[in-house]
């Protein structure tokens, strides 16, 4: 029985009028156009085409097939689109990893615009393990050293040192990143597991640092360094305004800190499913759009 294919070739010789034009326009050898022309009638064992000097012309048994084989490729076509469609759309379970309670609209208007995905959304600093948590998007903050995932940068920055105007004012303010050692630091979490003490040098290595307060939300470290407990080790673009407004004051800012890249992470498969397609999309443009310019470091002498 011929295939689609074949019905197809069979309705492109017919438009072009000759075997050659219709071999040109499907970029395939005029003789095997005519050889597969040739089988498609001996598999039907009837005549579909006489060949004239001038031009080509059908038999009945030619006009009969032309009309079916024009509903069924245009059928074919409609089926390939339709379901196409239907693979582009995004629809079932998406499970999203976050770090703290940012960019909320993002999620809502997303189940808005997509009312056949259902969304989970963890709030974590912790590094998930996409395969073994099931995971399908995760916010990576630092860079990502895993080979096996698809990497979609959203936002840099880098991490400075800050202390409020009376920290320092009561205690000092270090003029070198060994002096640390020396004052109270509000540490956070490596990973979103254990506390971080040794803070990145900008000339590589660290410096080993303690205090009172460990914690893994951001905000947290910002609010406990605006309060006077200590230097705090925090992205450049969450304490900008409050760095402009006089709350708190950078410190060491040429000799304490590192990148600080902002990623959302997915699993490297050969097909990308729609839903995580399209998610990732939209929380890169929304992202960028709305994340706080990093501040304008003037070096310390």
């Amino acid at each position: 029985m011929p295939s689609v294919d074949r019905m197809r070739e069979f309705l492109a010789v017919m438009d072009a009028g000759s075997i050659s034009e219709a071999a040109r326009v499907l970029g395939v050898p005029r003789a095997t156009l005519s050889r597969r022309m040739a089988s498609m009638e001996a598999d039907l064992g009837v005549r579909l085409i006489i060949r004239r000097t001038t031009r080509l012309a059908l038999t009945h048994a030619g006009e009969e097939l032309l009309r079916r084989a024009q509903r069924i490729v245009a059928d074919a076509d409609a089926a390939w689109d339709a379901v196409r469609r239907l693979d582009d759309t995004p629809r079932g379970l998406l499970r999203v990893s976050v770090t703290g309670p940012h960019f909320l609209k993002l999620f809502t208007e997303f189940l808005c615009d997509f009312p056949e995905v259902r969304l989970e959304v963890q709030s974590t600093t912790r590094h998930v393990d996409l395969l073994a948590d099931g995971v399908d998007v995760a916010m990576r903050i630092g860079p990502v050293e895993d080979k096996d995932l698809i990497v979609r940068q959203v936002h840099r920055d880098r991490t400075i040192v800050v202390a409020s105007p009376d920290y320092l004012a009561a205690n000092g303010t270090p003029q070198t990143a060994e002096a640390l050692k020396d004052h109270r630091c509000i540490v956070g979490f490596a990973g979103g597991w254990t506390p971080r003490c040794d803070w990145p040098l900008l000339n590589g290595g660290t410096v080993n640092v303690g205090g009172r307060l460990s914690a893994n939300e951001v905000l947290l470290i910002r609010e406990a360094a605006i309060a006077g407990l200590g230097c705090a080790l925090i992205g450049s673009a969450v304490v900008a305004r409050d760095v402009t407004e006089g709350r708190l004051v950078p410190v060491l800012t040429d000799k304490v800190g590192a990148d600080l890249p902002i990623n959302l992470v997915y699993a490297d498969r050969e097909f990308v499913d729609p839903k995580i397609r399209e998610f990732v999309d939209r929380a890169v443009k929304v992202i960028s759009r709305e994340m706080p310019a990093p501040l304008k470091i003037e070096l310390s002498n």
